[in-house]
């Protein structure tokens, strides 16, 4: 392990060295430059190379009310601490056309994958098609990065949801690149990469279609809707696991299906800007079909955030979403950077009449466009009729120190 460890950091050290090396000894065909990112570019265009990473470390203090106890909640610790995310990437294009990406996150002890990719672009009648370990096209809050995330973490509505998972996915902007669709074919064979790793030899297929219905300077209004067929092969067995909106915190809801047939899942969500306000929702429903039992469960989230100096919200494309804030005038000599303040409510009404709700104030200080500070209080809402019997709530104060390029 420790050997699998050091030639892991060697390598990621070596791509540093010999990038950096390269471009210096071709002054004339490439140029270097800080982009949120060390960024190597030919003159041409035909070649570029991104490195980057980012580092998250939280730390927080958590509680449980006497009517959690009673039932026999507990807590994983009274306080705690870690490195949420610590991460090293390199991406980059080849000759226009070909464009890859390798991500590797060092957290925990254990080196992991989470993307693996390469990019065929500007084929004809499909657009594009990516092969390898990425994000499957379901959900805007799980395609908007950790990085650019307003709260320190997903929903509840993302723990029904798939996040990574093997296989092929043809995509394409179109009607001037006001609207996206997606379809991915994946494959649940290799438990390492697998977003569920009981999914041996599992398939889906995900599909994803999104727009804008406005977008002007001051203004946007992006919706989508997307769909998740499932088939497991191997153990037939589906289900899901939910903690609070804090990662340092137990998993108070678990529940399992034996004998699946197929899922299907419907995804619904909706964001509107308005110069520094923001407004973001989603519905997603599932239906599970046994040859014992049928059953339909749903979550959904809403929030709202405000930037209160002024800045906005960048909006990329309807196939990612929103990327990075960048302060009017970051802190130090310049200002005070960037403050926003966000509230969301999210809720899950699962299998077994399992519940949990959730309501999440957000406090965001941006130091600089790679630099922020987060806060966040939880409330947490517990109604388990499997694991647990009875109601309970879970309180949190959390704060995480972040920076990302």
């Amino acid at each position: 392990m420790m050997i699998h460890k050091l030639t892991t950091k060697l390598f990621l050290l070596l791509v540093l060295i010999m990038s950096t090396t390269f471009a210096q000894k071709n002054k004339d065909a490439f140029t270097i430059k800080w982009a949120n990112g060390l960024k190597i570019e030919s003159k041409d265009k035909q070649f570029k190379l991104k490195i980057g990473g980012r580092i998250m470390y939280d730390m927080g203090f958590f509680s449980l009310n006497d009517k959690a106890t009673s039932n026999r909640y507990t807590l994983k610790s009274k306080n705690g601490d870690e490195f949420r995310r610590a991460r090293f990437f390199t991406s980059g294009t080849l000759y226009s056309n070909i464009d890859f990406k390798l991500q590797l996150d060092f957290t925990g002890g254990k080196t992991t994958l989470k993307d693996a990719y390469i990019t065929i672009k500007k084929l004809p009648v499909v657009g594009n098609v990516r092969v390898g370990h990425f994000s499957q096209p379901y959900s805007l809050e799980a395609f908007t990065s950790s990085k650019y995330m307003v709260f320190m973490e997903r929903s509840l509505h993302n723990s029904m949801l798939p996040e990574r998972n093997s296989g092929i996915m043809f995509f394409d902007e179109v009607a001037s690149k006001r609207m996206s669709w997606q379809i991915a074919l994946l494959r649940g064979a290799n438990k390492a990469t697998s977003s569920n790793s009981t999914a041996n030899g599992d398939y889906s297929l995900t599909t994803r279609i999104a727009g804008t219905a406005i977008k002007n300077d001051n203004s946007l209004l992006h919706l989508g809707v997307s769909y998740r067929y499932v088939k497991p092969q191997e153990d037939k067995k589906f289900g899901y696991s939910v903690r609070p909106e804090v990662h340092i915190s137990e998993k108070y809801i678990k529940t399992s299906v034996v004998d699946v047939k197929n899922i299907g899942m419907t995804n619904f969500e909706a964001a509107y800007n308005m110069g520094s306000f923001g407004f973001q929702t989603e519905y997603a429903i599932a239906k599970v079909n046994s040859s014992i039992k049928n059953e339909t469960f749903n979550t959904f989230y809403t929030q709202v955030s405000y930037l209160l100096t002024g800045e906005k919200k960048k909006y990329k494309n309807s196939l990612v979403g929103f990327s990075r804030i960048k302060p009017k005038h970051n802190f130090g000599k310049e200002g005070m950077g960037a403050l926003q303040i966000a509230l969301r409510y999210s809720q899950i009404d699962g299998m077994g009449n399992d519940k949990m709700s959730n309501i999440t104030a957000g406090l965001n200080w941006y130091l600089n466009p790679a630099t922020r500070i987060m806060a966040n209080y939880v409330i947490s809402n517990i109604e388990n009729n499997t694991q647990f019997t009875g109601k309970g709530m879970f309180n949190a104060f959390q704060m995480r120190f972040q920076i990302d390029f």
